[in-house]
């Protein structure tokens, strides 16, 4: 066997095992992140009662824990872990597939306005003083009307659609900001300010089974179909002309993953309000572990976002005596790991593409 042949049969394996290696550290790590996020906290559970306590919910089993203990893991923190989970994944794997369909590593969800207009919507209801009910409506409608002003400028014949679409996002991100920063400028310093600013920032703490019920339809939902188009997704990563030439059609295909970003997008503002960075950092993360085959950095960005959330709004809770907001815990974290990222980046080529 030639040494040529002997490093093909190494590279093949070495990919075999890794494809083997990845679902089971995935599986392993996000079970072990829900674990302890349930277990840690002002009132702490032991893990295996947090074990026993879930396995429960299924299997009956003796019962070893107290009362309080069930009631804090089921009834307190596992939505939240559940909303963190969904807003997490859903932002990261949004982040992917921008990045992929502009074929630049350097945008996120945020690019396309949906999260401003998600959040005047959100804002709009909390002047208002209308309940959560119209603050998911809001945030979920005024995001796909943010999409459908991206869509109507991107449709303009003035300039390629691409670029189109990436101005008339900055475009409406600028719009929905102003209306935004409006309405914080007329809001009530006493009354509806405070919840307006802490909203904007970002959290989890109002989670219930309610809000992981409205997140999980247009999360799972954009998911499913972004994760069962990443074959496509990588051959309009080679470019349009070349995505053409293999019978895909990238305009089409374009339209249908910005609209499962902004679906995805909409429904995580609406339940925990305006957090960046993890769409952004994530994606990094997935690419320098697994490489950029869409088919299998999609499915891990998915889960790694999921955790990357839920172990900041871990932190969020427990670091300090009060609450800190999401956004300001990712920007925090989010941003050195990012410089980090891309000084340690061995695919510079990626990157430049």
């Amino acid at each position: 066997m030639t040494p040529s042949v002997l490093e093909t049969v190494t590279e093949q394996r070495t990919r075999r095992s890794s494809r083997l290696l990845v679902p089971v550290v995935l599986t392993v790590g996000i079970v072990a992140v829900g674990l302890i996020s349930l277990s840690v906290g002002r009132y702490t559970v032991p893990v295996n009662e947090v074990a026993r306590i879930l396995i429960n919910e299924v299997i009956s089993l003796p019962q070893t824990w107290t009362e309080a203990e069930s009631n804090v893991v089921l009834g307190v923190r596992l939505p939240r872990v559940l909303l963190g989970m969904l807003v997490g994944g859903g932002l990261a794997l949004g982040g992917a597939a921008l990045q992929a369909t502009f074929r630049n590593p350097l945008v996120s969800p945020q690019i396309l306005g949906v999260s401003s207009g998600a959040s005047f919507g959100g804002v709009l209801a909390l002047m208002f003083g209308l309940g959560s009910t119209f603050l998911v409506g809001g945030a979920f409608l005024f995001g796909l009307a943010a999409l459908g002003m991206v869509l109507l400028i991107g449709r303009s014949r003035s300039g390629g659609a691409l670029l189109m679409i990436v101005l008339g996002g900055v475009v409406t991100s600028a719009f929905f900001s102003a209306l935004v920063s409006f309405i914080t400028y007329v809001a009530d310093p006493y009354t509806t300010l405070p919840s307006i600013v802490f909203w904007l920032m970002g959290s989890l703490a109002t989670a219930d089974m309610a809000k992981v019920l409205i997140a999980a339809i247009p999360i799972l939902a954009g998911s499913a179909v972004i994760i069962g188009l990443r074959w496509r997704i990588n051959i309009l990563s080679l470019g349009d002309d070349d995505a053409a030439s293999l019978g895909v059609d990238p305009g089409r295909l374009r339209a249908l993953l910005l609209t499962m970003v902004a679906l995805m997008t909409a429904g995580a503002v609406a339940v925990s309000g305006v957090i960046g960075w993890v769409g952004l950092v994530v994606p990094h993360i997935a690419r320098l572990w697994v490489g950029p085959d869409h088919r299998i950095s999609m499915p891990t960005t998915f889960v790694l976002g999921a955790a990357y959330l839920t172990i900041i709004d871990t932190l969020s809770r427990t670091v300090s005596s009060g609450e800190i907001p999401l956004g300001i815990l990712t920007a925090i974290i989010g941003a050195p790991v990012f410089v980090l990222l891309l000084r340690n980046s061995r695919r510079q080529a990626f990157i430049d593409a």
